[in-house]
């Protein structure tokens, strides 16, 4: 229910005033007297009614100095001025009416006529005032909306969407909370008022607000904390815990993705506030609303990503031992060449060969020598530096590439490797089963330009660490 209309009545007849107050408030108006005009600037800004009634002849003031100081105040310039006066019309009308009076009513007045043209008055400041708050939050909803396809990822939206909408209708508080149907807690996902906040859970039996709206599906409106029989468990618990709560109105507007329940957008006020309008909900419902099909397309080019992301991993990676291929580690391989030659700095490569592999196969089984296999993987990765990359070249070859790294560094890291081969143990059932690994290091030099070239180059140290009694390194 929208409040009753605020007129404010200037005018030094007491009499005059209190008949006014009386005519006007039976008719449902809340009326402001102001019987010294010298304080109407200050009374308008405290009081900020919808309408006033201005008369022009008071003693020491005149009425039509006081319209030009109101209508010259860009705050007060649409706010309709019923001018009231004794003058003859002709004397007085063209003037108020040049200065931006609305309308003009002569004493003695007949309190029908006077009734009709404030209410006439009201309805059309009421209209100016709600095609200009439209054609505003239009702009604002383009612009917010505008930013919103912007943004790729759902998490920025939802920080978009509660920063934009706090900044459009002044809160101090404005946040998004995802709940799945069913569930007694909620994610705070994005708040206005903490930027840095991310994925905080609360109890929805601390919001009765917020599981009011996820239970009906529909925009729940307190516009006062304090008497809303929504809150009156919620009111006990805090007296009788000693919380101070303060925050004075509240919208919460439910929205679902594929039409399934995803959660809310939760607008708040503190006390220092204006209370939350049905208008501020309808402004903020229409954003969120036009925000769905964003949010909708944001996490659909997220799940692509993601699919995407995947099956190039898949493309990219050995399915038994997760190492990188060999056709990417070529490729990654070409990557760091470019780069060593550009800066020149030094790059190492490691060719690695299980030592007797065959005979692992022959005597315990190829589940077991893929075991093994994918325990030296494990290995390897686990050594290498985040840089490094660790392929599987093939059979029971692996490759290291290492960035940076001159050939004396890479013999140290070779030797570490072997080392940790040699003691480590691959059995599962009890047994124990050790391996041991020839690695041949070669490092790029200014005749090496192509991959397969270093890699020549390690395949041969590989060699002759092999023909030399394996378990070795060689360069």
């Amino acid at each position: 229910m929208e409040s009753p209309a605020k007129v404010m009545v200037v005018d030094d007849d007491e009499a005059l005033l209190q008949t006014l107050g009386w005519i006007l408030q039976e008719k449902g108006y809340t009326v402001v007297p102001v019987s010294d005009a010298a304080d109407l600037m200050a009374k308008l800004e405290q009081e900020r009614p919808d309408l006033v009634l201005l008369d022009i002849m008071m003693p020491g003031v005149d009425g039509l100095e006081l319209l030009e100081q109101i209508k010259t105040d860009e705050q007060w310039r649409d706010i309709p001025v019923l001018m009231l006066s004794s003058m003859p019309p002709e004397d007085a009308t063209v003037k108020a009416f040049t200065l931006g009076a609305s309308d003009y009513i002569a004493k003695p007045f007949r309190v029908r006529e006077l009734l009709a043209r404030v209410e006439v008055r009201l309805k059309h400041a009421n209209d100016l005032r709600r095609v200009r708050d439209e054609a505003k939050a239009g702009t604002e909803m383009v612009d917010i909306l505008y930013e919103v396809t912007e943004s790729l990822k759902p998490d920025e939206i939802y920080h978009i969407l509660t920063r934009r909408v706090a900044r459009a209708l002044r809160l101090s508080k404005c946040s998004m909370v995802s709940s799945q149907p069913g569930s007694d807690t909620g994610l705070v996902v994005a708040a206005a008022e903490n930027p840095m906040l991310r994925n905080l859970e609360i109890p929805l039996s601390k919001y009765p607000e917020v599981r009011r709206a996820l239970e009906t599906h529909e925009t729940v409106l307190v516009t006062d904390v304090r008497t809303d029989p929504l809150y009156e468990d919620m009111r006990a618990e805090w007296e009788r815990d000693g919380v101070q709560v303060t925050t004075r109105s509240t919208v919460v507007l439910p929205f679902s993705l594929r039409g399934e329940q995803a959660g809310v957008l939760f607008l708040r006020t503190t006390e220092d506030d204006p209370p939350l309008t049905q208008r501020d909900a309808s402004f903020a419902e229409g954003v969120i609303k036009a925000a769905v099909n964003a949010i909708e397309r944001a996490y659909d080019l997220e799940a692509a990503k993601s699919d995407s992301d995947r099956f190039e991993e898949m493309a990219n990676t050995d399915p038994l031992t997760g190492c990188v291929n060999r056709r990417s580690m070529l490729d990654q391989l070409e990557t760091e060449l470019s780069r060593a030659r550009r800066y020149r700095h030094p790059l190492t490569v490691l060719m690695i060969d299980l030592d007797w592999f065959k005979d692992i196969n022959d005597t315990c089984g190829h589940l077991v020598g893929d075991r093994v296999l994918r325990r030296l993987g494990e290995l390897l990765r686990d050594e290498a530096r985040k840089m490094d990359v660790v392929a599987r070249y093939g059979g029971e070859e692996f490759t290291l590439i290492l960035p940076d790294t001159g050939i004396e560094g890479g013999i140290i890291f070779a030797e570490r490797l072997r080392e940790r081969a040699e003691k480590h143990d691959y059995a599962e059932d009890g047994d124990s089963l050790h391996v041991t690994i020839s690695v041949g290091v070669a490092t790029y030099s200014e005749g090496t330009v192509t991959a397969e070239e270093v890699i020549a180059n390690a395949d041969a140290a590989l060699y002759r660490a092999k023909k030399g009694g394996r378990n070795q390194v060689h360069q």
